[in-house]
């Protein structure tokens, strides 16, 4: 109690009293300029985030100043479900708390294992209440996209009203893999036992027609038990799906800001081991979304970044980037830099019914313009093209004369992706505007999150010739401006399409990779003992 006195938010009248931890918070305030917003400032041990090398992206490292908890956050459980603790009790999951020491599991070779693990975040919501029998007697009540483990792997749920990616969900009949209880077990605990794959079996699933409170954590693990059941958590650091139409809105209720970030980056661009690979900022959360005007971040991030020879890339929706073109063309001199701009929707009814908090189309256009009027290249990724909606040639051709008329250098159309989670916001949306449409798309998205491939090759015949027409084409556009054409392939939440020219950096120097290319070894004092994860409760 006597340390009160000295936290920073103590004398500030915005600041909130009696908030929940957050890692290294510093306070968390309000303030009249951004109605409905809680930023929550924190202290962050690091600033570079590493790309699993695995992965399709071609770049190595990506920034995140911001980070919110609701851009791909699954919200899962009723508050009754008992969580396994280290120590063999159970605690429901509403009274769970950040710190608590949990059972997971871990992979070791092709067997998993109990082990432990921390609760490292929690949060709640509100939505449509699943209820799962098993044949143990047993019930689970969560939401639709919340995921389960069964001998063939990860299941939703539910994949009503439109389907994701073939056979990942929970049907009657399945087996869900899990101790059922410790008391199972000779030691009377799980930890350090293997995950036994014979599971218990499911009788019913059934959608119980309620909105109710729902919880979910974050654990070091990955996952956790939940009423005898391995449970899938959710990661408030998933990639943030930039290019869905998940919910329209770009700005969280609920902001963490890493107020020490261009600090904690200088120190880590300093280091003997550093590489110069390519940084990228705006593949998880947006660089320029509103909070950015209050905390003006990204200019020290940017500074950094070019004074020490870091090639990087920067994806947007948000206008404020206009700000920082002066600090982006001094930094083009200094080392390769990429630019994106993205916009969904080429329509000003359709923008304002499922886009209302991001800057206009047209006002996007601008930014492009600006960009290219300073001499910095910039791609503009066209999407999501809405099937029946934006897919005509009328819409399409209007959207690339007016990206072209902007001096984009390159552009990338991409169709609509609906994964859980977003397909319940964008159908319940379709069946109020447009019900006609709702047999076509649930056609479309029947069996997977993404269009079938009949239909991307109709859009790629389409789009082609109003391509070349514009001079948007890859090969003849990025030749004509001095581009490289021979950028790599790949976009946040889609593999199968490639980044616009302009939009990655090039020019050779080390970290700009393509597609397939190995990544360089990651310099051991960047390698964190955990994952970088800051907990929000």
């Amino acid at each position: 109690m006597r340390w009160d006195a000295q936290r920073l938010d103590a004398s500030d009248e915005s600041a909130l009293p009696g908030m929940p931890s957050i890692r290294g918070l510093l306070r968390s305030v309000r303030v009249p300029e951004f109605p409905g917003l809680t930023f929550h400032e924190v202290r962050a041990k690091s600033a570079l985030n590493h790309v699993p090398g695995e992965s399709a992206m071609p770049f190595p490292w990506t920034i995140n100043p911001y980070r919110g908890c609701s851009h791909a956050c699954l919200y899962c459980l009723s508050g009754d479900t008992r969580i396994l603790m280290a120590d063999g009790r159970q605690k429901q999951i509403a009274d769970v708390r950040v710190g608590d020491r949990i059972v997971g599991t871990e992979r070791r070779g092709t067997y998993r294992h109990y082990v432990v693990t921390e609760v490292l975040a929690h949060w709640s919501t509100v939505k449509a209440a699943h209820c799962l029998s098993l044949a143990d007697g047993s019930e689970i009540v969560s939401s639709g996209d919340h995921r389960f483990l069964t001998a063939a792997g990860w299941r939703y749920v539910s994949g009503a009203p439109a389907g994701g990616e073939e056979g990942e969900f929970l049907a009657e009949g399945d087996r869900l893999l899990g101790p059922a209880s410790a008391g199972d077990f000779p030691s009377g605990s799980v930890v350090g036992h293997e995950v036994d794959r014979t599971g218990v079996r499911i009788t019913s699933i059934k959608a119980l027609g309620v909105h109710m409170p729902m919880y979910d954590i974050t654990t070091g693990t990955g996952d956790f038990i939940a009423n005898g059941v391995i449970s899938h958590n959710c990661f408030a650091r998933k990639t943030h799906e930039w290019l869905e139409l998940d919910s329209g809105r770009d700005f969280d209720t609920q902001v963490v800001v890493k107020t020490n970030v261009v600090d904690v980056l200088r120190k880590e661009l300093g280091r003997p081991s550093w590489q110069r690979e390519h940084v990228a900022l705006g593949t998880n959360t947006d660089p320029y979304q509103r909070a950015e005007g209050r905390y003006r971040l990204m200019p020290g991030v940017i500074t950094a970044l070019a004074d020490s020879g870091t090639p990087f890339s920067i994806l947007t929706k948000g206008t404020l980037l206009r700000r920082d073109v002066p600090l982006l063309a001094a930094a083009a001199q200094q080392v390769p830099v990429g630019l994106g701009v993205s916009m969904a929707i080429w329509h000003d009814d359709l923008h304002a019914a499922l886009e209302p908090g991001v800057p206009t189309p047209r006002a996007r256009l601008d930014l492009v313009r600006t960009l290219t009027d300073a001499g910095l290249p910039c791609g503009v990724f066209l999407a999501p093209v809405l099937p029946g909606l934006t897919d005509g040639v009328e819409h399409l051709d209007a959207a690339l004369a007016a990206i072209a008329d902007a001096g984009a250098t390159g552009v990338t159309v991409i169709p609509l992706h609906l994964r859980p989670g977003a397909r319940e916001w964008f159908m319940a949306w379709l069946q109020r505007a447009h019900p006609e449409l709702v047999p076509r798309y649930q056609q479309l998205y029947a069996r997977r999150a993404y269009v079938p491939a009949e239909y991307r090759d109709w859009l790629s015949t389409r789009v082609a010739p109003l391509v070349a027409r514009h001079g948007l084409d890859r090969q003849k556009g990025g030749a004509a401006r001095g581009v490289d054409a021979g950028i790599a392939t790949g976009v946040p939440g889609d593999e199968e399409v490639g980044f616009p020219a302009g939009s990655l950096p090039t020019g050779g120097l080390p970290g700009v990779r393509a597609k397939g290319e190995p990544p360089a070894p990651i310099p051991p004092e960047l390698t964190a003992p955990e994952p970088e994860q800051l907990s929000l409760l």
